[in-house]
């Protein structure tokens, strides 16, 4: 996390010096973008004040959104059942859900063990966005796809891929950082002048998402919170045995070793490499506490977390559980703009898909009605923004004809969810594909693997600007945005937030 300094003055020359001096190997965008990039750091000074938080969740392996939106009548259910063969849900077990823009004579449902999910958008708290994918340029349909006129991305049917272009939202080039590291880099400067700790913080591991140029992601573990270096974590029976009641050293072996190691913590180093490592063991300390105090705050505030993930006691439910608790307490992190990655794997459903989706479903689906309980008890549900983000979906027809053992193979453009305050909730957005194997929308073959009409870019770009990138500044975000439509045109049909 870059250096912070209370004086304006002082601010604005750090960032101009920072600003100049990546001009000569920032590629990505370029000098220009940079220098816009700048221009809204400072520009958003005025804006400190209000709270806002993204929270991204990554289905690693490509969740068959095929099984999670499905249609229940109409022209798309005949599709359905014609091509999904043994992967196709029968109508009696599918929970109806009511959007307000279907179509005449078209009826929607979710997934059968979605019934956290389908409450939540009955009651304008969720919307779908339909096929959405990474794509380098649009591609009108399978006669534009297969002529090879049109640049793909490159290796679209390949999960590293493709995770690494859904997070970074530039497919048509080496990979250099995440839209949520891009979008960190923009806004933090404006709104985050009190941080404590970084506004990019991920309860599962690095991702690419949040991977910028100066705010760096920091990992939290999603049960206790800051991982403590060993013996010396401040929630640690060592660590407390080591002081007297005033907080200073007991005159013991523990407390005498706590002493030396918290003195050489702060020594300075003339070696550069000494000096590095020190400082960041010096910064983990310094966030463990600060984490801490956040989730201390949380815990004392009077919303009982447990009882509401009772559950959702997953891994999903306890990194969202924990990022709830992290926004509870945010005045200890001193941040008004914060972003949240959370992830599950185990969407590759090669084989055995009916019985392991139907599992991975109730986690999500149970972590997303007990983290929006939460933020609804927090009273800031209108301050945050939920996205689902996957690899792709998978192919529409099966991968055999055992409904025991078979699966679905990688497809492209896939359904997304948006949940929150915010969201225009209880809509379908985006195109719904024709899902006809071979059709028009099919990326070659037969096996039903839909070309996306709305873009990662479109759909990311929306949610950035909720966050507060205005128009002449998102192209800092998205370098390729303005080869599509406009996703604030009726056309694009995407004003889901």
């Amino acid at each position: 996390m870059k250096t912070r300094d209370k004086d304006l003055k002082s601010r604005r020359e750090f960032l101009r010096q920072a600003a100049c001096a990546k001009l000569g190997y920032f590629g990505l965008v370029g000098a220009l973008s940079q220098m816009r990039l700048f221009n809204a750091s400072l520009a958003a000074q005025e804006n400190t004040g209000d709270y806002k938080a993204l929270v991204c969740i990554f289905l690693f392996g490509g969740n068959d959104s095929n099984n999670l939106l499905v249609p229940y009548s109409g022209q798309h259910r005949n599709r359905y059942e014609n091509a999904r063969g043994i992967l196709a849900l029968p109508k009696s077990e599918v929970l109806q859900i009511s959007p307000t823009n279907a179509a005449s004579g078209q009826e929607w449902s979710l997934h059968p063990n979605c019934s956290g999910m389908a409450s939540l958008f009955n009651s304008g708290k969720l919307a779908m966005v339909q096929n959405v994918g990474t794509l380098a340029y649009p591609i009108a349909d399978r006669t534009e796809y297969l002529s090879g006129s049109v640049p793909l991305p490159p290796q679209v049917f390949s999960h590293s891929d493709q995770q690494t272009q859904w997070q970074s939202s530039v497919p048509d080039k080496p990979f250099s950082s995440g839209w949520g590291g891009r979008l960190a880099d923009l806004v933090d400067a404006g709104y985050n002048e009190n941080s404590n700790v970084s506004m990019n913080i991920s309860l599962n591991g690095i991702n690419s998402f949040q991977v910028g140029q100066n705010v760096t992601q920091y990992v939290v573990n999603r049960n206790e919170g800051a991982t403590s270096l060993w013996g010396y974590g401040s929630s640690t029976d060592r660590y407390r045995d080591a002081l007297n009641e005033d907080g200073s050293y007991k005159n013991s072996i523990t407390g005498q070793r706590l002493r030396r190691f918290e003195e050489i913590m702060n020594f300075s180093h003339a070696n550069l490499q000494e000096e590095a490592y020190t400082s960041l063991v010096r910064r983990a300390r310094e966030f463990e506490g600060v984490i801490g105090g956040a989730i201390s705050e949380a815990e004392g505030g009077g919303v009982d977390f447990d009882t509401n993930f009772e559950q959702a006691q997953t891994s999903l439910g306890d990194q969202l559980k924990m990022i709830a608790k992290l926004i509870a307490g945010r005045s200890n992190t001193g941040n008004n703009r914060q972003i949240f990655f959370a992830s599950a794997g185990g969407y590759d459903t090669h084989a055995a898909q009916l019985p392991s989706h139907a599992n991975l479903m109730t986690e999500l689906s149970s972590s997303l009605l007990a983290f929006q309980t939460t933020l609804d008890a927090l009273g800031v549900a209108d301050n945050v923004v939920t996205f689902e983000s996957s690899d792709f979906t998978r192919t529409f027809t099966p991968n055999g004809s055992d409904a025991n053992s078979s699966g679905s193979d990688h497809g492209w453009g896939g359904h997304q969810f948006v949940m929150g305050g915010p969201v225009n909730g209880k809509k379908l957005y985006g195109k719904y594909p024709n899902t006809t194997p071979g059709g028009p929308d099919d990326a070659g073959g037969t096996r039903g693997r839909w070309i996306p009409s709305t873009s990662v870019d479109q759909y990311s770009s929306k949610i950035a600007e909720w966050f507060g990138v205005d128009s002449n500044s998102m192209d800092t975000i998205f370098p390729n945005l303005g080869r599509f439509n406009d996703p604030n045109s009726a056309s694009a049909n995407l004003d889901f937030i």
